[in-house]
């Protein structure tokens, strides 16, 4: 069972992002939180393995509490939850650990489908967020898209190519456990590839991995049938 704290100051938005997970036997909400702070003190209390958090509440932001729940009880996971115009807070909030990242217009089962990944070691970047993300670095000065990508394929070019393929599955948001069944290898040695690729691009964890990836133009290959 996957145990999981939603927080949001909105009861109508947790009430939803309740049902949509409560379509999954397997997904259980533990506690909610209407803001930041009951959102780090519940996470201390229940330990769930995922917290769903959004950007925006009242006291101690979203990304201020993923930083504190990852620094205070590191095995929650944390997924936040944005709108189009929040993108400086997305890049805050990678900075800052979260492993997930949705979009509240999104469809239903992207957030069934984040949960899923992010409680078991993966990171999942909504395609949505993926671009906004890209765009944005272009808009604030940090290269035009083109320039961008073109830097990204030079990082990943220093990747060996088991590297490049353990990352365009990182892009896919799969856990470690995923990619090793994909690529036929030992769990333990694709953790040794992810820790070699983070350290080879110079990110700090999974999701800036995968924006990496994303910007760089890498995709996972579609599943064997």
């Amino acid at each position: 069972m996957i145990r999981v704290l939603i927080a949001d100051d909105e009861p109508m938005i947790r009430a939803g992002v309740r049902a949509v997970l409560a379509t999954d036997p397997e997904i259980e909400v533990v506690a909610e939180a209407g803001d930041g702070q009951d959102a780090v003190e519940l996470a201390r209390r229940h330990r769930p393995a995922v917290a769903v958090l959004d950007i925006r509440m009242p006291g101690i932001n979203g990304i201020e509490a993923a930083a504190e729940i990852r620094r205070t009880v590191p095995s929650t996971s944390v997924i936040v939850l944005t709108t189009f115009g929040e993108d400086d807070y997305i890049l805050r909030a990678l900075g800052g650990g979260a492993a997930g990242f949705l979009i509240k217009s999104g469809e239903p089962e992207e957030l069934v489908a984040g949960v899923r990944a992010v409680a078991e070691g993966g990171a999942y970047l909504s395609p949505k967020v993926a671009a906004r993300v890209v765009a944005h670095l272009a808009a604030t000065g940090a290269g035009t898209v083109a320039g961008r990508r073109s830097a990204a394929r030079d990082r990943v070019a220093a990747l060996t190519a088991r590297e490049r393929e353990v990352l365009a599955f990182l892009g896919g948001g799969l856990s470690n456990g995923q990619i090793a069944r994909r690529l036929h290898l030992v769990e333990g040695t694709v953790k040794a590839h992810v820790s070699s690729i983070l350290a080879r691009l110079g990110v700090d964890n999974r999701a800036a991995a995968a924006v990496v990836a994303h910007e760089a133009g890498i995709v996972p290959p579609p599943p064997q049938p």
